[in-house]
């Protein structure tokens, strides 16, 4: 007995068809979306690849490019025998073709669902990218003169304003560094010999953040040198008052941007796979309505349509046994006699 049969007329069949053409080329529309989703997230982890080590992975939105590419042409198929389906002679070259076409179309499913856990997934190797990466940023902001680091400083810099962040996990970060070149210092200066010559590593060191960590809506002016010393500034405590520095870390501020990103991009995946097995169902339900016409000749006539031709189980039971059929078939027969030599 069929799965889930449903008896269908003239008027029924139309309305299938026209809602179904109007699905598949919705699905075109979030193809088109996951495919420019796609080439907006490769060019926001090239915007900051410098900060990334270059070890920033481009598995995610390479597959995002690749299954919208697929989404569009798979639906767009899929519209097109829609739209002929109500026309017998047109519908005749596409019936051939339905089944791989469905097959095809669960594979891409198949695809999807792994597309979507990797969007959840692959945050936490993206998380410790960004923890290595921005680390060394800030060790290398600096050296504005090495090559291949040349815009170092200016990536560190307006990452920092754009996404209102100080630091690797917060502005103290700075304070391990020295973030000023030697070029800058001035080393006939008692004060800059000191505080070079006092530490084990021979560099300067100071409490102070790069003029980007500044928070523009504060109403006291940055503070951006001597953020420790009280003493230094007029009505001030470190540890009270509420410093005019951004005071979150960049790599939580970036992570936090990737990360919505690939959850938004995931749940839009999810949505694309529920809207795909409505277009297969839908489909299945109209190819079967149409052959199962009791005169092809009268399209007035009613007909039945279903999802299996047999039930669950045995659909199962038909498939598994196909698949062991195959599988003996590939097996060498151990147990058969071997060839007689000739002389």
């Amino acid at each position: 007995m069929p799965f889930m049969p449903v008896k269908f007329n003239l008027q029924k069949r139309v309305k299938l068809a026209q809602g179904l053409w109007m699905l598949y080329w919705l699905s075109v529309i979030v193809g088109i979306l996951i495919f420019s989703l796609g080439i907006f997230f490769k060019i926001e982890l090239r915007k900051r690849s410098e900060m990334m080590d270059n070890n920033e992975s481009h598995l995610v939105p390479n597959l995002l490019i690749l299954m919208g590419m697929l989404a569009c042409g798979i639906n767009a198929f899929g519209g097109k025998v829609c739209h002929d389906s109500l026309d017998p002679v047109k519908f005749a070259k596409w019936k051939p073709m339905l089944k791989p076409y469905l097959l095809m179309c669960c594979g891409f499913n198949v695809l999807l669902l792994l597309m979507a856990l990797l969007c959840f997934l692959m945050q936490f190797a993206m998380y410790l990218t960004l923890a290595e990466g921005l680390k060394n940023s800030i060790k290398f902001y600096k050296d504005t003169d090495t090559p291949g680091r040349c815009f170092m400083k200016r990536t560190l810099d307006m990452t920092q304003i754009e996404f209102r962040c100080c630091g690797n996990n917060n502005f103290r970060d700075w304070f391990e560094v020295q973030w000023i070149s030697n070029r800058y210092l001035d080393m006939s200066n008692d004060e800059v010999k000191d505080r070079v010559l006092s530490n084990v590593e021979g560099k300067f060191l100071m409490d102070s953040v790069p003029f980007s960590c500044c928070n523009p809506g504060s109403p006291r002016p940055c503070i951006q040198h001597h953020l420790t010393n009280n003493s230094a500034h007029y009505d001030y405590d470190h540890r009270t008052e509420e410093l005019n520095i951004w005071v979150r870390g960049c790599r939580e501020a970036l992570f936090s941007y990737y990360s919505g990103m690939m959850n938004s991009i995931g749940a839009l995946v999810i949505f694309t796979i529920l809207l795909e097995s409505t277009d297969m169902a839908g489909l299945k339900y109209l190819c079967t309505a149409l052959e199962t016409m009791e005169d092809p000749e009268n399209p007035e006539c009613e007909s039945e349509g279903w999802l299996l031709e047999k039930g669950v189980k045995e659909t199962f039971d038909d498939l598994l046994s196909k698949v062991k059929t195959l599988g003996k078939g590939n097996q060498v027969d151990e147990g058969g006699d071997a060839p007689e030599a000739t002389t």
